[in-house]
């Protein structure tokens, strides 16, 4: 394979502290790369900040005049990477995670082949694994990681590579289509690994190389408790587990997703904690229309199918 072009992409909103810690250091640590920030629109300040960032550091800011969601703006930034940059491979990042240089090596050398999604080892900031490969299971819309993938073998499950570091290689890229914008936030990564299997391409968890990950810097509500999501985190992963059973499954197994559609928004709920529900009313807001509109778009899935019939 002949010499390839790396640019970084991170999706920004709201969140210049922590590119100025985090892209910082990934930059440093990947100087050939080109870096490119799209900046989902938040405040002015916030953008005169970006600004100001993309400004001393040299890397390429593509401004969104509007907060197009995590897809929207990884598809923004694929587009002045490969048209603008001449990127021939592109390593997702989150702003609240970093890479060093032996394991973007450790990414680029798994995916040579020009046809793997591949992921490193994803640690939290205690060292802790975050993420070592996943799998949603078609029985009833749940994710497992290894351990489960060892203990039900026979399982019918698609595994996914997680977007908070991601490594995609042009013909991936092309193959895939890019991200699906409908989910917003959450679960287009899940969406994305899938199509890509679906058409050819290879998903691989690099053991060797690994990426940093602060989880929840960029969800957490200045008042909430640390362990607290936000609303728009409820919301989308709800509503996006029954957006993905509409465009990946059939019928049957659409339909059990759709059964455990609140037992599933309970369980995302209690991600953060029990004492949120001290003032429930922001949570179950969010399930109850996450749930809601999740449902909707399941129906419209089934009359499109039938209309095709």
């Amino acid at each position: 394979m002949s010499e390839r072009a790396l640019a970084v992409i991170v999706v920004n909103y709201g969140s210049a502290a922590l590119l100025s810690t985090n892209l910082v250091a990934t930059a440093a640590a990947l100087p050939e790369a080109r870096i490119v920030v799209v900046d989902n629109r938040s405040t002015a300040e916030e953008r005169r900040r970006v600004e100001e960032l993309c400004a001393l550091h040299g890397w390429d800011l593509v401004a969104m005049d509007a907060n197009a969601g995590f897809g929207g703006g990884v598809n923004a930034g694929a587009t002045h990477a490969f048209e603008v940059a001449g990127a021939s491979d592109l390593l997702l990042l989150n702003p609240d995670a970093r890479i060093d240089a032996s394991s973007t090596a450790a990414l680029l050398d798994a995916t040579s082949d020009g046809m793997t999604l591949a992921s490193p080892r994803v640690e939290d900031a205690e060292g802790r694994t975050w993420f070592a490969g996943m799998d949603v299971y078609l029985l009833d819309g749940s994710m497992g990681g290894p351990r489960r993938r060892r203990e039900q073998p026979s399982a019918r499950r698609l595994p996914w590579i997680s977007g908070a570091c991601m490594l995609i290689p042009r013909a991936v890229w092309e193959l895939s289509g890019g991200f699906d914008e409908e989910y917003f936030l959450y679960w287009e990564d899940v969406d994305i690994s899938v199509r890509a299997a679906e058409r050819g391409a290879r998903l691989l968890v690099v053991e060797d190389a690994i990426a940093v990950h602060d989880e929840g810097g960029t969800h957490r509500g200045q008042r909430q408790r640390p362990e607290a999501k936000s609303e728009l985190y409820y919301y989308y992963n709800i509503r996006n587990r029954l957006l993905f059973a509409a465009r990946h499954l059939d019928a049957a197994d659409a339909e059990a997703w759709n059964r455990t559609a609140w037992p599933n928004a309970r369980q995302v709920l209690l991600r953060g904690g029990r004492r949120q529900f001290l003032r429930p009313l922001a949570p179950l807001r969010a399930a109850w229309r996450g749930v809601r509109d999740g449902r909707r778009l399941m129906a419209g899935a089934r009359s499109r199918r039938g209309a095709e019939v």
